[in-house]
C-alpha cells in the first residue's frame, strides 16, 4: 500500500541549468525544473536508509515522489520580474575526463610516478590546459520554482510511518538543515530553499515542452533505466504526478522507458 505525506518547499537560484540529455556536449536547459532535478532538491534535505529484514541490507526508507513543480515569478526583481524563463550564454571551462581509481592506487605505491592533473586557462597545447575545454552552456537565470511531492513508502508499518518522515523534513526546511547544499541542475548553481509564505506567484506562462526527463531508475548491477514523459506546463505549473490527476484534471502523466515487460 501506497501511503503519501505531501510536502512543500520553495526554491530559488541566480542560475539554473536542467541539461537536456540530448544536448549533452554543450549544455542547453530544459526551461523548467525537472522531476529528478527536484527530487536531488528533497534528498539534499531530508534522505534516510533503514535495514531490509529480508535482506539485511540497507535500502531507502522512503522515496519522493514529485507532484507538481509551479515556475514562481522572481520576485527580487520586482516590477521587472519576467513571465517567461529567461536563458543566458555562459562559457565555462570544463575538464575532459576524470582521474581513474587504478591511476590514484598506483600513485599511491609509486609516489614518484604521481603527476598533476592540470586544469587553468592556459592554452590546450601547454601543459596546465591540456585537460581542458571550453564548452558554451545555454542556462536559465533568475530562477524559483516550488516544489510539491509526497513520502512514499512501498508498505506501511505503523512503526514507521510515513507521517514521521514529513514531520522531519518540515522541522529540517524550517531550520535550513540539509545534508549537502542543493543545487539546481548543476553543482555550482547552488540554491536557497525555505517553506512557502503564500507570496509566491506562478509566472502566467503555458507550453508543451515535448519529451522531458523523468527520472533514471538505478539497477543494482549499474542496469540505470532513463525515464521520459511528455511534459507541458499550464499557468506556470508542471504536472508530473504518476499516481494522481493534476490540478486542472490533467490525467496522471505516463512515463515512457519503464514500462513492465511481460
Amino acid at each position: 500500500m501506497l501511503e503519501k505525506q505531501i510536502v512543500r518547499v520553495k526554491v530559488w537560484s541566480d542560475y539554473a541549468c536542467f541539461t537536456r540529455p540530448e544536448l549533452k556536449v554543450e549544455r542547453m536547459s530544459y526551461p523548467i525544473m525537472t522531476p529528478s532535478a527536484a527530487r536531488g532538491v528533497l534528498d539534499a534535505i531530508l534522505f534516510k536508509k533503514k535495514t531490509d529484514q529480508s535482506t539485511g541490507q540497507l535500502v531507502p526508507a522512503f522515496h519522493w515522489h514529485i507532484r507538481r513543480i509551479t515556475a514562481l515569478r522572481p520576485w527580487w526583481l520586482n516590477g521587472s520580474a519576467p513571465d517567461r524563463p529567461q536563458f543566458v550564454s555562459i562559457r565555462r571551462n570544463e575538464i575532459q575526463g576524470k582521474i581513474a581509481p587504478r591511476t590514484v592506487a598506483g600513485w599511491i605505491k609509486k609516489p614518484d610516478s604521481f603527476e598533476p592533473y592540470l586544469v587553468d586557462s592556459a592554452g590546450r597545447e601547454s601543459a596546465g590546459g591540456q585537460n581542458r575545454t571550453q564548452r558554451n552552456t545555454l542556462a536559465l537565470r533568475d530562477v524559483a520554482y516550488l516544489i510539491e511531492a509526497s513520502v512514499a513508502v512501498d508498505s506501511f508499518d505503523a512503526n514507521d510511518p510515513p507521517v514521521k518522515y514529513r514531520e522531519m523534513f518540515e522541522r529540517r526546511l524550517a531550520r535550513g538543515q540539509c545534508f549537502h547544499r542543493p543545487y539546481l541542475g548543476c553543482r555550482e548553481f547552488a540554491c536557497h530553499f525555505a517553506p512557502p509564505d503564500g507570496s509566491e506567484r506562478a509566472m502566467d506562462w503555458s507550453e508543451g515542452l515535448g519529451l522531458m526527463l523523468y527520472d533514471i531508475r538505478f539497477g543494482p548491477e549499474g542496469q540505470n533505466q532513463p525515464g521520459f514523459f511528455q511534459a507541458a506546463v499550464a499557468h506556470g505549473v508542471l504536472h508530473c504526478d504518476t499516481a494522481d490527476a493534476g490540478p486542472n484534471g490533467e490525467p496522471p502523466v505516463k512515463v515512457l522507458g519503464w514500462e513492465v515487460k511481460s
